[in-house]
């Protein structure tokens, strides 16, 4: 299980012309080459939330490239892996890892890629309520991996306001469709998924983050920043000071915080100051047609209705009568068709 430093680390510097050195400063600073073995399997989990690249959505190719070249030069083996992406309308991750120069990357660095949707799972238990649910994770990440290294944006999202170095391990439960059940659980899950991890860090990608909605469409925003933390709650937090988000309003956090994941802010050893880094203020502002998918986010009753009951393609397309379509769903479905066969 991840390990929870009584003093949290943070790094964070500006971004120049390119993510190299202070990827590489980042994780001296955070002590992630003293942690962890040499030649150790360290696991990159990037936020591909979309088809194709977009900034502030999801992480870009000049980060993961750096981190992958910073990791195999010492000799780590590297696996980058993330499962079918898109909730009730599923992406296919490989399609992902191609288009955005990803498979080529691995392929020119001895790096590996896993779609973890196709990887053998173990269940782990979450308390969700008055009962206790089976979550499916990847054996690959609870038992055969020396570290974790998550690579998020600093985003807005319109179910949990934001998204930064914890929520991205919503995307290592295989099943998009496992998901959708188990968004009204969302800071229980999401404690107990992160909590399994074996030594967790987190690259946030603060080249562009995404204002005003999310996590799929939004504003841009360039801040040009990165952060390395060797606590993912801590990482968290300081994002949220750089994106003038009180984290107080945040359920998941608050979860975290009852559950004993937390250090006083004052002992997170930030590296420099954040006030050269502050740019604009994050917000959310929810259209009309991001209302139904927040009452199914937080009830298990209207997950079911929305999701998985006879009624939920006449919701959907209903709902896409007044809502234009991220991308094509259609296209995107017999990709995935295709994997499986």
């Amino acid at each position: 299980m991840t390990s929870r430093p009584a003093n949290p680390l943070v790094f964070l510097d500006h971004l120049g012309d390119d993510y190299r050195s202070p990827v590489l400063a980042g994780l001296e600073h955070v002590g992630f080459f003293r942690e962890v073995p040499a030649g150790g399997t360290v696991f990159l989990k990037p936020n591909l939330t979309f088809p194709v690249y977009r900034p502030g959505v999801m992480t870009s190719f000049e980060c993961l490239k750096a981190v992958v070249e910073a990791l195999r030069e010492r000799g780590f083996r590297v696996i980058i892996g993330e499962a079918d992406s898109g909730g009730y309308n599923r992406f296919s991750m490989d399609e992902v890892f191609a288009k955005t120069g990803i498979t080529e990357l691995a392929r020119a660095t001895g790096a590996e890629v896993v779609n973890l949707s196709y990887t053998e799972s173990e269940s782990i238990p979450v308390c969700g309520g008055w009962r206790t649910l089976a979550v499916p994770l990847p054996k690959l990440l609870l038992h055969k991996v020396d570290a974790f290294l998550t690579l998020p944006v600093p985003k807005i999202h319109m179910n949990t306001q934001v998204s930064l170095a914890l929520k991205n391990q919503w995307g290592c439960i295989q099943e998009p469709a496992e998901r959708l059940k188990l968004h009204p659980f969302f800071p229980a899950t999401i404690y107990e998924v992160c909590r399994r991890l074996p030594r967790a860090y987190a690259v946030v990608d603060g080249r562009f983050g995404l204002n005003g909605t999310g996590p799929m469409q939004g504003n841009p925003v360039a801040l040009n920043w990165l952060l390395v933390a060797n606590d993912l709650v801590a990482a968290d937090r300081v994002c949220c000071r750089l994106m003038q988000v009180d984290e107080a309003r945040l359920r998941y956090l608050r979860h975290f915080r009852r559950a004993g994941w937390w250090t006083d802010y004052h002992a997170i050893q930030v590296s420099q100051p954040l006030e050269p880094f502050l740019k604009e203020k994050f917000y959310l502002q929810r259209a009309w047609t991001d209302y139904p998918g927040l009452l199914c986010f937080n009830n298990s009753f209207l997950a079911w209705l929305g999701y998985r009951s006879p009624l939920a393609g006449f919701a959907h397309w209903l709902l896409y009568k007044f809502r234009k379509p991220f991308y094509d769903y259609d296209a995107e479905a017999e990709k995935v068709k295709g994997r499986g066969k």
